[in-house]
C-alpha cells in the first residue's frame, strides 16, 4: 500500500471542490459538501448542458462548461470524478497534472496499465487519489465479514446480483464502451471477494450479451469463477436488463461449520436445524460517509478505508474475466470460456479449456 507522507494537513479549510458529474453519486456527494463546513462546493462541469445548468441551481454553484476546463481551475483542492466510466483515466490523469486531489467512483480506469499509471503519478504529485469502494462501508459487507468465523473454514462461496428492468433503459451502462466490460463497470462485485479472500490464483468467465445496437445492449449475463490462494472457490454472477423478469441479490458462503445467506436486508446462518438471523443495517449515506472519510483524511491524515492498490488488483483480475470471456468464438457468449493462472502477482497467463 503506499501510502503520502503527512507532516501535516493537505489542505486548509474550507476544501474547495468540483464535481464532473451530475448524475446519483454527484448529487449524493454535493449534499455531502454543503452539509460540512469544512468542504466548499464551487463548481460542476456534467454531460449535457440541460443537467449540468440544473445541477448547478440546485446546489448554487458555477456551472464549468467542460471537465477539461474545471480541472484547470485555480480555486479547486479537490476533483471529484463522477461520469461515465470511460472517461475516468482521462479526468484522473488531467486533474493529478493540474495539482488536485482525487476522487473517483470505481473503476479508476477502464484500462489497468493506466489505473496504475494513475497511481504513480499521484504518489509523485503527492496528492491523494482515491478510488471510492463504498460497498465496503455498507452493512452487508460489514456484516459478512463478522460472520465468517461463524462458519469454519470457507469453501465456496457465491455472489448472485440481476436486475430484471422493462424495458432496458437506453443509457451509458448499457454501451460497452462507456461501461466497460461488466466486471471491470460493476467492480464492487470482484472486489467484495478480494477484500474478503485475499489473492486470485485462477480466473474463468462466461458472458452473453443481447445487443440492439454495435455498442447497446438490452441485457447482459456475466458468470465468474475465482480461484483464491487459500483454496476458496468464489463464483459471481451479474445480469441486468430485461431479458430477466425477476431480480435477485444474494451472497452465500459454505463453510465446514455451517452456511452463511445473505440479503441486502438481512442474513441467516444455517447450521443443522439450527437458523439464527443477522442483521444487516441499512446502506444509507454511504457516499456521504466517503466524502467525510477523505475530508478528515486531508484536513488530518485520518487513515482511509480502502486504497488505490486494492483497488487496482481487483480492476486487473476484472480484466482477466473480460480476456477470458473474449476467449470465446464471437461476443454471444455460447460457450466454455478460458481461464488465466496465476494472477496473484497481476501477472496472469491465458490457457484455453
Amino acid at each position: 500500500m503506499s501510502q503520502i507522507n503527512i507532516s501535516s494537513s493537505f489542505c486548509s479549510i474550507p476544501i474547495r471542490v468540483g464535481i464532473v458529474g451530475t448524475g446519483y453519486a454527484a448529487n449524493a456527494r454535493a449534499k455531502a459538501l454543503k452539509a460540512d463546513e469544512r468542504s466548499l462546493l464551487v463548481t460542476v462541469a456534467g454531460h449535457t448542458p440541460e443537467k449540468t445548468e440544473e445541477f448547478s441551481q440546485t446546489f448554487q454553484v458555477q456551472n464549468t462548461t467542460s471537465w477539461q476546463q474545471l480541472v484547470e481551475r485555480d480555486d479547486l483542492d479537490l476533483v471529484i470524478i463522477s461520469t461515465i466510466n470511460r472517461d475516468h483515466g482521462a479526468i484522473a490523469r488531467a486533474a493529478l497534472e493540474n495539482d488536485k486531489h482525487i476522487i473517483v467512483e470505481y473503476p479508476l480506469s477502464l484500462d489497468p496499465t493506466e489505473a496504475e499509471s494513475l497511481i504513480s503519478l499521484a504518489a509523485k504529485k503527492n496528492k491523494l487519489l482515491h478510488v471510492e469502494h463504498i460497498e465496503l462501508l455498507g452493512g452487508l459487507h460489514n456484516a459478512i465479514k463478522q460472520s465468517l468465523s461463524k462458519i469454519g473454514k470457507i469453501f465456496y462461496a457465491r455472489y448472485v446480483t440481476i436486475n430484471s428492468k422493462q424495458p432496458a433503459p437506453q443509457k451509458w451502462t448499457y454501451r460497452s464502451s462507456l461501461f466497460g466490460f461488466p466486471f471491470v463497470g460493476a467492480l464492487s462485485r470482484l472486489h467484495r471477494f478480494t477484500d474478503l479472500f485475499g489473492q486470485v490464483d485462477t480466473v474463468n468467465c462466461q458472458s452473453q450479451f443481447w445487443y440492439t445496437d454495435i455498442d447497446l445492449y438490452k441485457a447482459c449475463l456475466c458468470t465468474a469463477q475465482l480461484g483464491f490462494n487459500n483454496d476458496v472457490i468464489g463464483e459471481v454472477v451479474y445480469g441486468k436488463g430485461e431479458t430477466f423478469w425477476h431480480s435477485e441479490n444474494f451472497f452465500t458462503l459454505y463453510g465446514e461449520k455451517g452456511t452463511l445467506i445473505f440479503t441486502p436486508q438481512q442474513g441467516q446462518l444455517l447450521q443443522g436445524e439450527k437458523i439464527q438471523t443477522i442483521e444487516v443495517a441499512a446502506r444509507r449515506g454511504l457516499f456521504a460517509k466517503d466524502t467525510k472519510m477523505v475530508i478528515e483524511y486531508l484536513l488530518g491524515g485520518v487513515p482511509l478505508y480502502v486504497t488505490p492498490e486494492a483497488s487496482l488488483y481487483t480492476l486487473q483480475i476484472a480484466d482477466f474475466t473480460r480476456k477470458a470471456s473474449d476467449l470465446e468464438m464471437g461476443r454471444s457468449g455460447d460457450g466454455v470460456i478460458g481461464s488465466v493462472e496465476s494472477v496473484g502477482g497481476c501477472e496472469g497467463k491465458e490457457k484455453s479449456n
